[in-house]
């Protein structure tokens, strides 16, 4: 690659469209204003630093939470083009105010770019309160700020001389926007930590410096680096397999890993921008890996003919994954402003070519670890047959009797059978469940009590989940199937609401719950069908007026804002609430408050569900060593 700064200057900016209505629709840009959508800003000011790095100009960025709330990110890449563009604006201008703006639109500026289509820049600059941008550029250092969502407020200027190249981007978003949000050092530095992975010898610095923290991320080896990091509370089946191609100008690089697992983590990776919701690359990757085993257990006649071909959830049970492509501008297209699923056709054949070459040779060539995940694949495809065998024992009638007898005992259903509305409570206990049943609204809310705690998912295999009675009963409610198999359209339910007490037993059966959730209904969650109650942690009674506190500071507000007397009680458990406050406060969908259960970052759940429900107890033990704070205090008196 030519590293010639001639070739990304202000000739190399092109103006697509003006930049309108980012402040009025700014979830259209950026996906959402909440906590989330705040730090895609900072992604995107990172995205643009990264594309210098994948160009091959610089090695080093640094983000810093500054003590205001502001963001500053700095990088060694060629720095901001300043001079005069064709429309008369200089050409710092044109890439921060103007949307579709940028070097990503000219050949000569990027050959690979995972920027927002020029977009990022801009976007940033319209949500901000304030922005300033400094170029190292040219042996000139140049400044230029920006105020309430992209007004210049001071013109571009010369403010030094340098032998540097790089740029310094410090933007405060603007919390009428983004309200009762703050930037978080840990969602940061996770980030960070994986875009570091993608980028061999890039160092990614991340500081906060409120609370003094700092740390530094680099990874010669790569993509192997992040599986290791994936797997490193797991048993593996076999090294790590890596690879790297080229085909029609799209570079293909994957490294991947079986466990003992019974789950599958693939991640995948455009550009170094996260595709979270998929895409064409990863239906030719599966495609690929799903070929080259059954291609390799037929040519080495490891299984019978009655056996017949092993299905793509079986090759991908205990998989660990990693893809990451790099795709030239004029080839890609994502689908939806936010790139989270890659649309680029010729990314699924050039994957699934590459994958199978590659893991084809590989199991040639490593026949003890062929046999090991062939294996695994095998009780795979045998576990989820027994499991298709026993949903349609149950839909012809087989076993029936005793499944709904369970279900008759426990479940008190919804009137309605409209799958769009109805709402499942899953309640801890027969007194909680009492006080659920008697005030909900049976129209539309099912109640299932749960006896006890159920098993834990993360360290049981299906078939032992399947004999529990409770995870059994759970299933047959939920009506979507479980496993590989499971399907959250078929779901009985638009809602499922874990309800818990609020103590620890609570907290306890609320996370199993989650973990089998996560491990065995993760459909539920990807499709936003799954949530948290929250009940009130107190009650406080001013003579006839009665108020319900969810949090200490929401208890001390009410003390504030009340004089006189007042009792006050500190709920343990939903069985001290009647119905009627349980269906005020819990349940009823105008005043409820509910959590809903996503997954924003699928590597580092798989990791936090890993380490703290498996096995290990020091992984366990060091995690919560270093991030619960222990006390005694509870300040409910008065």
């Amino acid at each position: 690659m030519v590293k010639d700064m001639a070739k990304y200057d202000e000739t190399s900016i092109k103006i697509l469209e003006g930049l309108e209505a980012v402040r009025k629709r700014p979830g259209m840009y950026i996906g959402s204003t909440d906590k989330r959508g705040m730090h895609h800003l900072v992604w995107e000011i990172v995205d643009n630093s990264i594309d210098e790095v994948i160009n091959g100009f610089g090695n080093y960025i640094k983000v810093i939470i500054n003590k205001d709330g502001s963001i500053t990110v700095a990088d060694n890449g060629r720095g901001v083009p300043t001079g005069m563009h064709e429309s008369g604006k200089n050409a710092m201008e044109v890439i921060y105010t103007v949307l579709h703006a940028g070097g990503k639109f000219s050949e000569a500026g990027y050959k690979v770019s995972g920027g927002l289509h020029g977009v990022g820049a801009s976007v940033v600059n319209a949500l901000s309160k304030y922005m300033q941008v400094i170029s190292y550029r040219d042996g000139q250092i140049c400044m230029m700020e920006f105020c309430d969502g992209g007004k210049v407020k001071t013109p571009l200027k010369v403010v030094g001389k340098t032998n540097k190249t790089g740029t310094i981007v410090k933007f405060l978003p603007d919390l009428e926007i983004f309200k009762n949000c703050n930037f978080s050092y840990t969602t940061i530095a996770e980030r960070m930590q994986e875009t570091a992975f993608l980028q061999s010898g890039l160092t990614i610095e991340v500081i906060d410096e409120a609370d003094q923290k700092q740390v530094k991320y680099r990874y010669d080896d790569g993509l192997i680096s992040f599986i290791e990091y994936m797997n490193e509370d797991k048993e593996a089946l076999h090294k790590i397999i890596h690879f790297n191609n080229t085909k029609n100008k799209i570079e293909v690089e994957v490294a991947m890993q079986y466990t003992d697992s019974y789950n599958e983590s693939i991640l995948s990776f455009v550009n170094n921008v996260k595709t979270s919701d998929g895409g064409t690359h990863e239906v030719g990757f599966k495609t690929g890996i799903t070929k080259a085993f059954n291609d390799y257990a037929k040519n080495n006649n490891l299984f019978k003919a009655k056996d017949g071909s092993l299905d793509g959830a079986d090759v991908r049970e205990g998989l660990s994954a990693v893809i990451s492509l790099k795709i030239p501008e004029e080839l890609l297209q994502f689908e939806g402003q936010t790139k989270g699923k890659l649309g680029t056709p010729e990314a699924r054949s050039i994957t699934e070519s590459i994958t199978y070459e590659s893991l084809k040779f590989f199991l040639e060539e490593n026949k003890e670890a062929a046999t090991n995940i062939l294996d695994k694949a095998l009780k795979s495809k045998i576990a989820r047959e027994a499991a298709r065998k026993a949903r349609e024992d149950a839909r012809n009638g087989k076993n029936k009797s005793k499944i709904e007898k369970n279900l008759s005992a426990k479940l008190a259903p919804a009137q309605s059978k409209n799958p769009r509305i109805n709402e499942l409570f899953l309640v801890e206990g027969n007194s909680a469940g009492g006080s659920a049943i008697g005030g909900r609204d049976r129209k539309f809310q099912a109640i299932l009590p749960l006896r006890g705690k159920v098993i834990n998912g993360e360290k049981a295999s299906m078939d032992d989940m399947l004999k529990n009675e409770e995870i059994n009963t759970i299933i047959h409610t939920v009506g979507a199937g479980v496993g590989q198999s499971f399907d959250a359209s078929f779901s009985n339910y638009d809602k499922v609401i874990i309800m818990t007490d609020a103590d620890v037993d609570g907290a306890h059966i609320q996370v199993l719950l989650l973990t089998f959730f996560y491990r065995y209904m993760r459909g539920l969650i990807e499709e936003g069908k799954l949530y948290i109650a929250m009940p009130p942690l107190y009650k406080l009674e001013y003579g006839k007026n009665r108020y319900y506190a969810y949090t200490d500071d929401e208890l001390n507000e009410i003390k504030r804002n009340n004089t006189g007397k007042y009792t006050i009680q500190r709920y343990k458990g939903l069985g001290e609430m009647n119905p009627e406050q349980l269906w005020e406060t819990t349940m009823n969908p105008e005043t409820r408050s509910l959590i809903r259960v996503n997954i924003s970052d699928a590597s580092l759940a798989e990791k936090r569900v890993n380490v703290l429900m498996g096995d290990k107890v020091e992984p366990r033990k060091d995690w919560i060593n270093e991030n619960v704070e222990f006390t005694m205090e509870d300040d409910y008196r008065s």
